[in-house]
Formats: structure tokens, sequence, C-alpha cells
């Protein structure tokens, strides 16, 4: 029996709205509250933890449904799975030197790494419309003001938002991307070992024919393959780091830190799916939409549920230019037919 769409959209929307809203309160609560009168320092550790169980669900859909049974870029989707680590690692740390209203608007501002990352590498400079220039204004306007905005005391233990906490965020966004063209670099690999080049004879020019997608792997591959060397990468920084030790010292300490720690992992798990779920069903564009709300949602949940995440005129003003910058890059999307290239 097929499901309906409009109940699909609702499976979708529903799915990743619950998910990443309570994976948000736990994040903001696994680094700011106090648990046995100590907080939680051992950011690597916890990204073992939470990629390890994304990784785990992801193979277990993949034992239940299949896979596609193509050859894996190790080598690149490896490095997509470090970089993704260590720009969630690095938001994560920053939790404990700002407010979480500081970390989500920061984290909301990918477009621009994205555009600065695609002209400066990828020479995009003119794939890029007055649109796109415009929407990367206002949203960089939107982080001053909001920042210029912010009381004497604020974040971390009644203090300001510090310097260090900020650079975590850029270098996150940074990161970010970064990870996107190396997602293009995964997609371009998987095709290159799994199609079969034709020698000889069989070695004709094209015939004008469009190519195709191409082969490519499933949404539950990509995801165990991420996460995967994800949590490998972040288990060496916690050797590295002696986190390996301090981590589970501070579990064997707080029954509902690990309680906590569960969820948040689960919840990740359960977000990505169905956020692959909404890409195979519907549009990027749905997605972008949906994702970009819950996080107005996340924002004004942090600032009622902790008077001290609380906003003044001048940091809503910076929120409103922040989320109507990135709604207009949907709006104009949507407008493009969703076909706006360098997002």
């Amino acid at each position: 029996m097929e499901i309906p769409g409009p109940l699909k959209l609702v499976v979708a929307v529903g799915g990743i709205f619950f998910s990443f809203s309570y994976f948000a309160i736990l994040q903001e609560d696994l680094f700011k509250k106090p648990y046995g009168g100590e907080r939680f320092k051992s950011t690597f550790f916890m990204m073992v933890a939470e990629r390890g169980v994304n990784a785990l669900v992801a193979l277990v859909f993949i034992l239940i449904f299949g896979g596609s049974g193509l050859k894996v870029p190790i080598g690149a989707i490896s490095v997509s799975g470090a970089t993704q680590m260590l720009a969630m690692a690095s938001s994560n740390e920053a939790l404990r030197y700002v407010s979480y209203p500081t970390q989500v608007l920061g984290k909301s501002c990918k477009m621009v790494p994205v555009m600065l990352f695609g002209i400066l590498i990828g020479g995009k400079f003119s794939e890029y419309g007055l649109s796109d220039y415009l929407q990367v204004i206002v949203v960089t306007v939107g982080v001053v003001v909001f920042n210029f905005g912010a009381p004497v005391k604020h974040g971390k233990g009644g203090q300001a938002d510090s310097a260090y906490g900020l650079s975590l965020i850029a270098f996150s966004l940074a990161l970010d991307g970064a990870t996107g063209g190396i997602q293009d670099r995964v997609k371009k690999s998987v095709k290159e070992l799994n199609t079969p080049k034709p020698t000889g004879k069989d070695a004709k020019p094209s015939d004008g024919k469009p190519a195709g997608k191409g082969p490519s792997l499933s949404p539950f591959e990509s995801m165990l393959y991420t996460n995967l060397s994800g949590a490998v990468v972040a288990l060496i920084f916690c050797f590295a780091t002696d986190q390996v030790a301090s981590g589970p010292a501070f579990c064997q300490k707080s029954e509902e830190f690990v309680k906590a720690l569960a969820a948040f992992s689960l919840c990740s798990a359960m977000g990505q799916c169905f956020i692959y779920y909404t890409i195979a069903e519907f549009s990027p564009l749905l997605l972008a939409t949906v994702t970009t709300t819950r996080k107005i949602f996340s924002t004004l949940v942090s600032v009622f549920r902790d008077p001290s995440n609380s906003l003044n005129e001048m940091q809503w003003a910076g929120c409103l230019l922040v989320f109507a910058g990135i709604i207009g890059e949907q709006v104009a999307s949507a407008a493009s037919g969703g076909k706006k290239k360098g997002h």
C-alpha cells in the first residue's frame, strides 16, 4: 500500500523537528548543566559516542534494507567524515564559552563559508548572482549586530561570549565550507570507481546523450562510512587529549549524564535518518526550510528556558536579519527551480 504524500510530509517534517529539537536541548544541557557539581569537558569522547551510535544505526538499516553493492572511496569519505566530526566538535566545544543562541546563530551562517570556499578554491565568482551576495551581506550584518548588541553579562558563568568561543564557531563554519567541496569529491570518486571505463574499439567519444547521475551510495551507506570515519578520528583525538580516560570517568560519576548522552546520540542518529528520508522523498529546499525553522524554534526555546540566554532588542534584530537572509536564500532557490549554484 502506497503511503500518501501528505503523510510522508508529516513524517519527514515531524521526525526532523522532534529529533533535532530535543537534540538541541540535550546538547545545551550536556555542556551547560553541572552534573554532580561538575561540567562535562570531554568533547571528543562525546563525539565518539555520538558518531558511533550514528554508524551503528546506519549499519542496522543497511542490514535490513540492503546496500548499493558499490565500491566505496574510503579515503575521500573518511576525510569528509573527519571534517564533519571536527566541525561539530568545535561547535560543541564553543558552548563552554558562548551562549546557546550565539552558537545556533553562528552555525546558521553556513552559506558564508560555502560561498567563500566556492570563490577561493572553486573559482565560482561568476556562478553566484546578485541575490547570493546580498543574502551573505544580510547574514553577516545580522551576526555583527547580534554580537555588538550582546550585554556585558552573557553566556558561560554570566560572562560575555568569549573571543575563543567565537573563534571555535568560525573554525567550525570553515570546516562546514570545506566539507561541502569534499562531499562533491566523494560523489565524483564513487562514480569513477563504479563506472566501467571503455577500452579499445569500445572507447568512443560521447554520442551527445546525457551521462545521467551515475552510480551513488545509498543514504545509509553514506551515513555509515561518514560517521564511522568520524568516530575513528574522534577516538584518535581522545587518546591524544587523554579524554579516553576523563570521559568514562565522568560517566561513572553521573548516571544522569550517561542517560542524557545516550538520548543525545540517538536523537542525532534518528535526525540523520529523517534528513536522508526527506532528501529522498522531497526536495533539498524543503529540508533547508525545515532545518532553518527548527533552529529558530531551538533558539526561542533556549532563551525562554534559561534566563541567562535572554536577548535584548539589538540581538533580536540581529537574529531576524540572519534568519531573514537564510529564508531569502531559500525563496530565491525556489523561484529558480532549486537550481541555484554553489549552495
